[in-house]
């Protein structure tokens, strides 16, 4: 099963500190190769985002920064698991490296997979 994971955090006034990119892109690199990790992406500031909504046909577009939230999207990643136990566990191990935040977890749709299952 595949699984997106959307990591939330406070947003930073700039980027991480060498160390943490270090780190980082050692544990992008074990899970690369070890074939759990399919896709990963980091997000510039929510300054540069822009957010469209849509209610009742009407279209809103709101340039960020997105000040009022508490949290932004830092980052994703598509991971590569047998359950979601084992999904948890990749993203408890992500989280002892990119520090403070949430990930959101959810399955991807796949025709081959019976999500009434999972």
């Amino acid at each position: 099963m595949r699984f997106l994971s959307l990591y939330k955090t406070v947003e930073r006034g700039g980027p991480p500190c060498q160390d943490e990119m270090d780190r980082m892109g050692k544990l992008i690199e074990e899970g690369m190769k070890a074939g759990y990790l399919l896709a990963v992406e980091g997000c510039l500031p929510s300054a540069m985002g822009v957010r469209v909504r849509q209610t009742n046909g009407d279209v809103s577009v709101m340039d960020g920064p997105f000040t009022e939230s508490k949290e932004v999207i830092g980052g994703l990643a598509i991971l590569k698991a047998n359950s979601k136990e084992e999904a948890v566990q990749i993203t408890k191990d992500f989280l002892k490296v990119a520090g403070d935040g949430e990930c959101e977890l959810r399955p991807l749709f796949d025709p081959q997979d019976n999500p009434t299952q999972q």
